[in-house]
């Protein structure tokens, strides 16, 4: 399915460039404060020693005047800014989209190895949590046989001793069940996570693939200053476009694989919290997966979180945990979820 852009771009005080932006207007104006405290009356006389020294000061200020009055002359120095900003954070921090988004690929194939890894362990925990629950069945329904036939003997003490055993062990499979519940929805939730974020690398990588020689086509015939001027002249500037669209794939991507490596991180605790040698579990494994099935909007999932605790709710059919875990398949002719941020 295509994804809508509907993401708004990240200001640029938010971005790390802004912190950069941030330290050096800070400077300029801490800088400028100063020279003006220490030096405001010399400079003053200096600039009204003479009449032409005047006039070039009067065209000066007029200039910034009129850059800080016409919106167009402000928005193109403000991208000029914005650009050298940019170029001097990009010497100690990655902040290239096309870089940015191969690095999430490689980050994607790793968490996919992780991923696969811990549903094949949730089926074996799964197999065994089964087998436990299927034989305290058959352990109730031979206590309380035994108890009957006890009964019918008149042995009061095994009468009392099996049928305690059969409602302890009751009991016991009502958690153990609520557990298998909870585990069957984590190994649904895992195992479409794996299909999506298989799903996620393969559009990221031909995204990849596609805009980076489209941006390098961009860039041939683009420069800082060409971009200045189409915003000056109120023209819409081809490579802003097309980075902030790529900036916005990026910021989507990211919201996905954090809650990717979030929901890993919440079933690797709640699985390792299960002791099934002993048949008990922590609370606290349990009490993370059900903080996430009451959040809101999955990143990764989509609406289709709710189908599949819905599903999980409903009891309507039931895992095959004989088959192994299903590689996903990416048809040649999808349309690719990233598609629609370039349009």
């Amino acid at each position: 399915m295509k994804q809508k852009n509907t993401l708004q771009p990240k200001s640029f005080w938010s971005r790390p460039e802004g912190i950069t932006g941030g330290l050096f207007l800070a400077g300029i104006l801490g800088g400028g404060a100063y020279l003006l405290y220490k030096f405001g009356l010399s400079l003053l006389a200096l600039l009204t020693s003479s009449t032409p020294v005047m006039i070039l000061t009067i065209i000066i200020l007029t200039g910034l005047l009129y850059v800080l009055l016409d919106s167009r002359m402000r928005a193109g120095v403000w991208f000029m800014y914005k650009s050298l900003m940019r170029w001097i954070t990009s010497w100690f921090i990655k902040i290239d989209p096309i870089s940015i988004l191969k690095s999430y690929v490689e980050d994607l194939e790793e968490n996919l190895t992780n991923m696969k890894r811990q549903l094949n362990k949730l089926r074996s925990q799964m197999h065994v949590l089964g087998e436990l629950i299927y034989k305290n069945k058959k352990a109730v329904e031979e206590n309380l046989q035994i108890a009957s036939k006890a009964k019918k003997a008149k042995d009061e003490t095994q009468v009392i001793l099996k049928t305690r055993k059969a409602g302890r062990l009751r009991d016991s499979n009502v958690r153990l069940e609520e557990l298998y519940r909870k585990m069957d929805v984590l190994y649904r939730v895992l195992n479409k996570m794996y299909e999506n974020s298989y799903i996620l690398k393969e559009d990221i990588a031909d995204q990849v693939k596609l805009k980076e020689q489209e941006r390098k086509a961009i860039l041939a015939s683009h420069s800082a200053m060409n971009s200045a001027m189409n915003i000056i002249k109120g023209d819409k500037d081809k490579l802003l476009a097309f980075d902030m669209a790529l900036e916005a794939v990026a910021d989507d991507v990211s919201n996905k694989v954090g809650e990717m490596e979030r929901f890993m991180e919440v079933s690797k605790t709640f699985m390792d919290s299960i002791d099934l040698q002993n048949g008990v579990f922590e609370e606290e494994g349990l009490r993370l997966l059900e903080q996430w099935e009451k959040e809101g909007m999955s990143p990764l999932l989509g609406e289709e979180k709710q189908t599949l605790l819905q599903e999980e709710s409903a009891g309507s059919d039931t895992l095959d945990l004989s088959k192994p875990v299903k590689e996903p398949v990416v048809r040649e002719d999808r349309e690719n979820q990233y598609d629609s941020f370039f349009d």
